[in-house]
């Protein structure tokens, strides 16, 4: 008998809540990407205990890695600024930011809405400074 190989997953994004990660999923299966979604079920068991595991993970296949990553970045809903223009990164100018949050130390784990919001280039990978 030969040994079964099984396909090796890619991460393609991570979400907090499990229902923010159904828009993504459902787009990926109409396009024919089979989608897997780890943790799911436990964070839909317990929802707060999701920064603690790194909330729920969308995982493709990684032959359908690159066409996976062009829809999400059709999709994606990029930073805006206060008069809902997109914004733009202060070191290579992209329009491709992301809110992010470092959720460094236990009080920021327990408390994460305390954190002062940053934001990511998803082009150059800068951070800025909180607001």
């Amino acid at each position: 008998m030969g040994v079964i190989k099984h396909p090796e997953f890619y991460t393609l994004a991570t979400f907090e809540y499990v229902a923010d990660v159904h828009i993504l999923k459902g787009r990926l299966e109409w396009e024919g990407i089979p989608v897997f979604l780890r943790d799911e079920n436990t964070l839909n068991s317990d929802p707060m205990i999701s920064n603690a595991i790194g909330g729920v993970k969308l995982q493709v296949y990684f032959t359908d890695k690159e066409r996976a990553t062009d829809i999400y970045n059709e999709i994606r809903a990029y930073a805006r600024d206060d008069h809902g223009n997109l914004r733009s990164c202060p070191n290579c100018k992209a329009q491709r930011m992301e809110a992010y949050f470092k959720r460094e130390g236990l009080f920021y784990k327990l408390f994460p809405f305390f954190e002062k919001r940053k934001y990511k280039c998803l082009n150059c990978e800068i951070i800025t400074k909180p607001q």
